[in-house]
């Protein structure tokens, strides 16, 4: 045995449960890169196994105790190493002790409440992973994998169209109509643009979806606008009486739900900029501010475990099982 017992280690390797059939998601990491992970839900059970390998067989490794922790945090980039935890679960699978062979533990926390969506900002970063770790006197062992959770929301009950007027004075009269304020992330922006008076000379017109990141609070407050999508409406003059109808599908572009205020932290909202161009190359702008949602087109088993979650946080853990029961059954009658 070499000094300080450095010479036994250790791999630790991370399995969950259903990860052959888990669906998994892309998500952009903090270099920009999209790669893909497991999709969980808010109040889904995470479990699996951890398999600890030595990596000298027949020596023994002493060790602290073994845990493994499901964690939420949120990491604001102009505040590196200040982790702000939202959800810190700690299961312990081994006592203090010390293993004579590789092993494999099992884990399982039951309902994890997972409260807002994995988010990879400009300036924030929302991640969820499990971790585990052999803890030793000077040297832990450890291994994290992430998971990327979605927040899913029922149709908004109250969905008004946007009707709005872009206007100069004896110069330029135009009102533009949106179906509705609200969207879901693979929905389509249908709506129509009405010139009323044109006496300026318009060259171009286009509507942009604009991403405005709000980070921080006080006097350390930032703000980032990122232009999602251009859709050009028309180039060229319009002439008074004319309309133009707008079909904006929003499935091709990457777009999160509507974030605010998580966390006390950030948020992440949406808008439509109606942008008019002169052939003097003047700008005018109207923005309105949309809603974004992720519907739930989800299994019909995790929605039913969404239910039991909610009927366990408000009537018990009795009345969990049963709604679960109700809804499996209900499905396996579709």
């Amino acid at each position: 045995m070499s000094f300080f017992s450095f010479g036994q280690s250790a791999e630790i390797d991370i399995f969950l449960k259903d990860a052959e059939t888990r669906k998994k998601a892309e998500h952009k990491t903090e270099d920009g890169k999209r790669d893909k992970y497991f999709l969980l839900y808010d109040g889904e059970t995470v479990s699996g196994k951890v398999n600890v390998t030595l990596k000298n067989p027949g020596k023994r490794l002493e060790h602290q105790g073994i845990k493994m922790e499901f964690i939420g945090q949120i990491e604001l980039y102009y505040d590196r190493g200040n982790h702000h935890e939202f959800v810190s679960l700690v299961k312990d699978l081994a006592r203090p002790g010390e293993l004579t062979q590789s092993q494999t533990f099992d884990f399982e926390f039951t309902h994890v409440e997972k409260p807002y969506e994995s988010y990879t900002g400009q300036n924030v970063k929302l991640r969820y992973f499990l971790r585990a770790t052999v803890s030793r006197r000077l040297n832990d062992i450890s291994k994290e994998i992430d998971i990327v959770v979605h927040t899913l929301s029922t149709y908004p009950e109250l969905n008004s169209s946007i009707k709005m007027e872009v206007g100069i004075e004896d110069c330029l009269h135009i009102e533009f109509e949106y179906n509705k304020s609200k969207y879901h992330l693979k929905d389509v922006i249908v709506g129509k643009i009405y010139f009323l008076l044109v006496r300026l000379k318009i060259r171009h017109m286009e509507i942009d979806i604009i991403k405005r990141e709000t980070t921080g609070t006080g006097p350390n407050v930032y703000h980032e606008n990122d232009t999602i999508a251009k859709y050009e409406i028309m180039d060229g003059a319009p002439v008074r009486g004319e309309s133009i109808p707008i079909r904006l599908f929003l499935a091709g572009y990457e777009m999160t739900p509507t974030m605010r205020d998580i966390n006390k932290k950030y948020s992440v909202r949406y808008y439509l900029n109606l942008v008019l161009i002169d052939e003097e190359e003047r700008r005018y702008f109207k923005q309105q501010e949309i809603t974004l949602w992720r519907k739930g087109d989800i299994v019909k088993k995790s929605m039913s475990h969404q239910a039991a979650i909610a009927s366990q946080r408000f009537e018990g853990s009795s009345s969990a099982e049963k709604a679960l029961a109700q809804a499996q059954a209900k499905e396996q009658e579709q």
